[in-house]
């Protein structure tokens, strides 16, 4: 008899997402708090606009495509629709520096907002650093911003502690990458996780924790990344 439990949500996620019930209308207060919109320079935001997102757009059949790979474990993913450009979404590097994804041209992203706070968050963090470790190459990265306000000493004791080596630490203190997420329509509570391509086009999106590290997710990413 076929194994069925790969079809549905680890126990531990379940009830992560049942947290994250809960939390979302609690982070939806939290962050109208704390300033709107991304911290991307002006002229990046516009740069954004326009010629990048009428690309994206037509990569809609693509987004459909990969999307379709989502089944069992991140069955929750949807396509964008449609696909838009998220070159400017502005959050800080491994190096404490600036950043946007468009420094991630070239390499498919798995975008993950966190928070320490965060009960789903915190459960579904070790299954992302075990997929960047198998996966994580010059062609793809799991890239989890921690959004936690103040400095950055809780989200590198919690990582320590439970012994994430491989995914860079990059950060949002602002809240404005959610922010900047929830005006798009992406984000209704946390965690939320975006797939996004080479050309920084969003091709998926999912609200809630998934088992990231199952084959599952490892047969997307290899769906999204091609040959």
């Amino acid at each position: 008899m076929a194994d069925g439990s790969r079809f549905f949500p680890a126990p531990r996620l379940i009830l992560a997402a049942l947290v994250a019930g809960v939390l979302a209308g609690a982070v939806a207060v939290y962050v109208s708090e704390s300033g709107s919109g991304n911290n991307a320079p002006p002229e990046k935001v516009a740069a954004a606009t326009g010629k990048d997102d009428t690309a994206c757009a037509a990569k809609a059949d693509r987004a459909k495509a990969i999307a379709a790979k989502a089944v069992g474990q991140v069955a929750a993913l949807q396509p964008a629709d449609p696909p838009q450009s998220l070159k400017a979404l502005a959050f800080n590097g491994p190096d404490g520096q600036p950043m946007t994804i468009a420094d991630h041209a070239g390499k498919t992203v798995l975008l993950n907002l966190w928070a320490t706070w965060c009960a789903p968050c915190r459960a579904e963090m070790p299954a992302l650093d075990a997929l960047q470790k198998e996966k994580g190459s010059k062609n793809f990265e799991v890239v989890a911003v921690n959004v936690d306000t103040g400095d950055d000493t809780k989200p590198k004791k919690f990582l320590k502690e439970i012994g994430v080596e491989t995914l860079g630490f990059y950060r949002d203190p602002t809240i404005a990458l959610f922010n900047e997420a929830k005006t798009r329509g992406l984000a209704l509570g946390l965690p939320v996780t975006m797939l996004i391509d080479a050309e920084g086009c969003l091709i998926a999106h999912m609200n809630g924790p998934a088992e990231w590290s199952s084959p599952d997710a490892k047969r997307l990413v290899e769906a999204a990344v091609g040959p």
